[in-house]
């Protein structure tokens, strides 16, 4: 049976993905550390240094049954769901396909993203290397056409999109002292607003609290049910005070948006 080209490339690129997220694990678990990106990968319970064998993504975790062969202790499922995300998020990128620049651009911000939503899931902050970097990147294309190689002069309203969707979280962040949104937020969404625009970045800002809110709330009915139902699945208690990272949804929102084209105001006022 013959195999198309599209096919052979599809898997390339989703492996690649699956090789580009173990790396990434590697960047989120090193950073703020101390420790630098070459050395190599150890268990985190007993030190031993790991072979080849234990570090295919993915099928390395379900071979092994997310446990390390010398010291049975448990692996992090982080490790093949960012894998198996960021191989899934590559194809994707494979698939839509516009230029070959425009692959390699996805791939970064693709990566940095995913490295700020795990960091912020894990850790509460967004690390201000990965989000500068994302912010570096969403001002240069303002002037930068990436398909074409070409110098483009952006509009008033291009280069004010990044400031408006910023200035909403830096207000709040500064009015409740840190205690209702982080600063991190407001960074990443200057960085939301130049990469999509005004329109579609105004749509990503509404999905991410929609998001935000639906999932929280989600969060609460779940938590309480299992409460009433008495069992003990060892998960703390979840208010509507309980701090959710924010960054996800927002992440999860931009996608969203510059995947699938989903334009709210286009849609209210076509």
């Amino acid at each position: 049976m013959e195999i198309s080209l599209e096919v052979i490339l599809g898997v390339f690129f989703f492996i690649f993905g699956l090789l580009i997220g173990s790396f990434l694990n590697v960047v989120i678990f090193r950073h703020n550390t101390g420790k630098n990106l070459s050395g190599r990968s150890k268990c985190q319970s007993c030190g031993k240094t790991l072979g080849p064998i234990d570090l295919f993504p993915v099928f390395s975790f379900l071979i092994q049954k997310g446990v390390c062969r010398v010291c049975k202790s448990r692996i992090s499922i982080q490790y093949p769901i960012v894998e198996f995300i960021t191989g899934v998020l590559f194809l994707f990128i494979f698939l839509t396909y516009i230029s070959i620049p425009k692959i390699i651009l996805d791939f970064i911000i693709i990566s940095l993203l995913i490295i700020i939503t795990v960091y912020d899931f894990r850790h509460g902050i967004i690390p201000n290397t990965f989000v500068y970097t994302f912010i570096g990147i969403s001002f240069i294309t303002l002037f930068f056409n990436i398909n074409t190689f070409s110098y483009t002069e952006p509009s008033l309203m291009a280069l004010l999109s990044g400031p408006i969707l910023a200035l909403p979280i830096w207000l709040l962040w500064q009015l409740s002292k840190g205690r209702w949104i982080g600063l991190g937020d407001a960074k990443l969404f200057l960085g939301v607003g130049w990469f999509l625009g005004i329109s579609a970045g105004v749509t990503a800002f509404a999905l991410s609290f929609w998001i935000g809110a639906l999932v929280g709330l989600s969060l609460i009915f779940f938590i309480r049910l299992m409460s009433i139902k008495k069992l003990n699945l060892g998960v703390k208690d979840i208010t509507i005070k309980t701090e959710i990272p924010f960054a996800p949804f927002i992440i999860l929102s931009f996608l969203i948006v510059y995947f699938f084209g989903f334009d709210l105001i286009s849609f209210i006022a076509p």
